[in-house]
């Protein structure tokens, strides 16, 4: 649903664009506390009821934790621990990904600092018999990478919109790359690296569990054919869009200015100019040549007046605050400051501003150094503090959802999907409507045989020249229904009341016995009573609520159908009411 939601908005232009003034107030609301220096929270692809947060660990031991988002309960038992790795500074666990088809493989991936001189990516598997609890006896090291250094790991890895894992490497450490890994195409660090998981290229090596794609750059030859991007610093955080695929990079700056690089989907070989770059400036750092043509250039910087170290955000495509749609978030370490802007692939950014006091969440609480941003598969956005809890962004106020579809109606509005015609911020299939139509006073289809009868009414009959009249009180709601259907000025006869899905003939209705016909379509009985004083109504009270035969929200049409007291016009000695629409709500 959220794909085509976001195809929908983003052909009417809705995604990309957007106005500021208009966009939903926003705060933040703490969904879990209590955890050890927490770095990340993702999800498994399709599963709206777990997050799954990263602690960075201690002591050599980390841990990943599972949130009920139903319950706001954080697993007392961790899904996996981790022990024998290398924790403290920047080190431990770092990143987590879950396989495109783990509903059906159970396998997910973590970058870990595996010992004081290397990074890894290892391969898990969720246990047989417990869906919040991994197997450690599965574990397959796929990659590991010599680092010199204890800083400046990296350490994100997500799953692409090729299917293929992306990992993002540090430089090694210490400063200003002293082993100019950034540029040197025959090592791993410094790097975006790109991998197929479900294929070994390298039978014959054991510390070589994957496969290269056909597209790397360096594929048939030039350099490490895991390479995808190159001249990164130390890349934290990271996000593809979920709508384009265009890759978004929170690459950490060396002393004066941080950065916010972009990847257009599909694109690699892209050299974004550390070391002798940092952001737009030139270090005098040997490597490359500063502002060469063949660099790309960061699409957004600040400088540490404002903060010290950027932490890598996500690009908003969830369906509670549709017209955010577009909006990449990113924030700094240090000053915790937040800040969101627009981008395409066609640039410039636009629509900058800063959210730090409108994401500020309510009383005492505060977001303080933030490590990570992070999505549940609905595409809500998270916000992880260091200092052990997770922040989810949320409207200000709670959005309305009146059609019961799981979408903002605001959302439904710019998506096309629902319509307000009368502009009054209510979705027309909310809008509690009940109106009259198909007459017999010579508006609509002549009666037969002349028999006209009063505004508003049906066709004269034998007892009441002015015609039957149907009208109704209450509300038609699938949740909380008090409609009843009333009808007036009939024979002391039998009378069928009936509903429909569509107005007759275009809302002229057609002649059916002394009156007209108006209400059809899928046409059911509602019920059949006994006129007194030629009136009578449904339902009563022994009778099923009307919306018993109602399927869904939407417009039905009814009418009411009775027999003459005497032969009067045709011989089919029966008469019709006027015709009567009503919108049914959720």
């Amino acid at each position: 649903m959220l794909k085509s939601l976001f195809s929908t908005l983003a052909a009417a232009g809705l995604l990309l664009a957007g106005s500021a003034a208009a966009q939903t107030a926003l705060t933040t609301t703490r969904v879990a506390s209590g955890l050890s220096s927490p770095v990340g929270v993702t999800h498994v692809p399709g599963d709206t009821n777990r997050l799954f947060i990263l602690e960075q660990g201690s002591s050599g031991t980390a841990r990943i934790k599972i949130l009920n988002l139903g319950t706001g309960v954080v697993n007392a038992t961790p899904y996996l621990t981790i022990t024998g790795i290398s924790t403290g500074g920047e080190r431990g666990l770092l990143g987590l990904a879950f396989h495109p088809n783990y509903a059906q493989n159970g396998y997910f991936y973590v970058y870990v600092s595996a010992n004081g001189s290397s990074n890894a990516v290892r391969r898990y598997q969720v246990s047989a018999g417990n869906p919040d609890l991994a197997d450690l006896s599965t574990v397959t090291t796929l990659l590991t990478m010599s680092d010199p250094f204890s800083n400046h790991n990296g350490g994100w890895i997500s799953f692409g919109p090729d299917g293929f894992l992306y990992i993002a490497t540090g430089d090694g450490g210490s400063a200003n790359d002293p082993n100019g890994a950034g540029q040197n195409n025959n090592q791993l660090l410094g790097k975006m690296l790109r991998i197929n998981v479900d294929v070994d290229d390298f039978p014959a090596d054991a510390a070589r569990n994957y496969g290269i794609p056909a597209g790397n750059p360096f594929a048939g030859g030039g350099g490490s054919p895991e390479i995808w991007l190159t001249g990164l610093r130390n890349p934290w955080r990271n996000d593809f869009d979920n709508l384009t695929g265009d890759l978004y990079i929170g690459d950490v700056g060396q002393n004066a200015v941080e950065e916010i690089s972009f990847a257009p989907a599909g694109v690699g070989g892209l050299n974004y100019g550390w070391r002798c770059m940092e952001g737009t400036s030139c270090t005098g750092l040997s490597g490359c040549t500063c502002n060469a043509p063949t660099l790309r250039l960061p699409i957004q910087t600040y400088s540490h007046s404002l903060g010290c170290s950027v932490t890598g955000g996500v690009m908003y495509r969830g369906s509670d605050i549709c017209d955010l749609g577009g909006t990449y978030f990113y924030a700094d370490y240090c000053t915790s400051r937040i800040w969101s802007f627009r981008y395409s692939v066609s640039g410039p950014v636009t629509g900058f501003q800063e959210r730090t006091a409108q994401l500020d969440p309510p009383g005492t609480l505060a977001i303080n150094s933030p490590t990570s941003f992070g999505e549940d598969a609905r595409g809500e956005m998270y916000i992880v503090d260091y200092g052990g809890e997770v922040f989810k962004v949320v409207p200000a106020s709670a959005p309305t959802d009146c059609n019961g579809n799981g979408i903002g109606d605001t959302c439904d509005l710019l998506a096309g999907t629902s319509v307000d015609t009368n502009g009054d911020g209510v979705l027309d299939e909310c809008q509690t409507t009940v109106v009259s139509f198909c007459f017999g006073d010579g508006t609509a289809t002549p009666c037969p045989c002349g028999n006209a009868g009063a505004a508003g009414n049906g066709c004269a009959s034998s007892v009441n020249a002015l015609g039957a009249r149907l009208a109704s009180s209450g509300v038609p709601s699938l949740t909380s229904d008090t409609f009843v259907l009333q009808g007036t000025g009939m024979a002391n006869s039998s009378a069928l009341y009936f509903q429909g899905t569509v107005r007759n003939n275009g809302g002229l209705g057609a002649v059916f016995g002394d009156g007209l016909r108006c209400a059809s379509g899928s046409v059911i009985r509602l019920g059949t009573k006994v006129n007194a004083a030629g009136a009578s109504s449904v339902p009563s009270l022994i009778d099923l609520p009307i919306s018993f035969n109602v399927t869904g929200t939407g417009t039905r049409t009814y009418q009411v159908w009775y027999r003459n007291a005497a032969a009067f016009c045709t011989p089919s000695t029966f008469n019709l009411s006027n015709g009567l629409e009503a919108v049914w709500v959720p």
